[in-house]
């Protein structure tokens, strides 16, 4: 069986399908990844990569083509979903040619596209093979793929489509107590993906003391700054835990002197990081908050746009953590998501639900049966 899977050319939404792109491929199957940007990173697991866009930088395209669109969806108060939807719609037809000419050469039996870029269920229905949603978090993604197609009429005329299929097999990984379950709803487990490194020899001993994790994710740092992460070094100072700074490749030089239980490290696989953490802080994306949740600590979560806010909703009414923002950052709040042993036991809850979850071999012959 050939499958290939089609992604928003991002790295927190391209890296949730690589487990099930691992499971396929151990089967025996041939797997190829379409997409571009920044997900290319998804070659360095071991996948075959498409670049349906050479050149293309996903933050360029965005300021060039829709400037306006993101002031808006970045700026202060309430987000309109309808701009999110033209976003997503907007890059679903820039992409869409090279997602086509991919699938055409590559002559798919089955399609997984990512549940923003439905351009690969315009493919699967162009081709005339099934398609298979992955969903990469909190965020319900039927209704939004209806709706996202709704506005792609152009562009799936282009591709000889008068229309996709309506009802759409959906993996689902948010754990089941966390969220509304999907129509078509196929759940698996969340395996988070951080892509290989060597780990230092730091996180493979035994923390001397409670430590937290503490990351703003591959895009926010970048957009927003490190304000928030000022205002949390300056609180940790009066907090008896360690905090790890895992922030990528960002200058950290603006943050001046840390205090001695405060540690920036760059970039470091954040499952290996938060398996020996005693709670993380971030910024609310769907992989950060899912790993998280898969190594049972609480989390205080600080959403900064996006689906963002959904994530963090769900986390604190599951009783899992703290929702709040950058201004709330104090040793008062530190030490309650240190200290407060119901959100802990509610995290290690959500953990045990999410081993019980089918893993994705298991989806493997449900795929098989599907492309038939």
């Amino acid at each position: 069986m050939r499958v290939l899977f089609v992604s928003y050319p991002a790295i927190g939404h391209v890296f949730p399908i690589v487990p099930l792109a691992w499971a396929l491929r151990s089967a025996g199957h041939e797997v190829l990844v379409a997409s571009a940007g920044d997900a290319l990173e998804a070659a360095n697991a071991g996948l075959h990569v498409a670049d349906v866009s050479p050149g293309f930088h996903l933050e360029d395209f965005l300021q060039s083509t829709a400037a306006e669109l993101m002031a808006r969806l970045r700026g202060p108060g309430g987000v309109d979903p309808m701009d999110g939807l033209t976003l997503f719609a907007h890059l679903n037809n820039h992409l869409a040619d090279g997602i086509v000419r991919t699938a055409d050469a590559f002559k798919p039996d089955l399609i997984v596209f990512e549940q923003i870029f439905v351009s690969g269920l315009i493919a699967a229905a162009r081709l005339g093979v099934p398609a298979v949603q992955h969903n990469f978090g909190f965020a319900r993604g039927t209704q939004l793929r209806e709706l996202t197609v709704s506005m792609l009429t152009e562009t799936m005329a282009r591709h000889g489509v008068d229309r996709v299929a309506d009802r759409v097999p959906t993996i689902d990984i948010a754990p089941p107590s966390m969220a509304e379950p999907e129509r078509d709803g196929w759940s698996m487990r969340p395996v988070p993906y951080n892509s290989g490194a060597v780990l230092p020899d730091w996180l493979l001993e035994e923390p001397g003391r409670r430590r937290v994790g503490v990351t703003l994710g591959t895009a926010s740092v970048h957009i927003n700054g490190l304000g928030p992460v000022q205002r949390l070094a300056a609180a940790a100072a009066g907090v008896d835990a360690e905090f790890v700074l895992a922030l990528g490749d960002v200058d950290t030089t603006a943050l001046g002197e840390l205090p001695p239980n405060v540690r920036a490290v760059g970039w470091v696989p954040l499952t290996a990081l938060l398996q020996t953490c005693d709670a993380a802080v971030h910024h609310g994306g769907a992989g950060t908050t899912l790993a998280a949740l898969n190594a049972g600590v609480p989390q205080l979560v600080l959403p900064d746009g996006a689906d963002r806010h959904i994530n963090a909703e769900a986390v604190r009414d599951r009783g899992a953590g703290l929702l709040g923002t950058a201004d709330d950052l104090g040793a008062e709040v530190l030490v309650q998501l240190l200290s407060d042993g119901k959100m802990t036991a509610a995290a290690r809850e959500v953990r045990e639900e999410i081993r019980s979850m089918p893993s994705p071999v298991s989806l493997v012959p449900r795929l098989e049966e599907l492309a038939g």
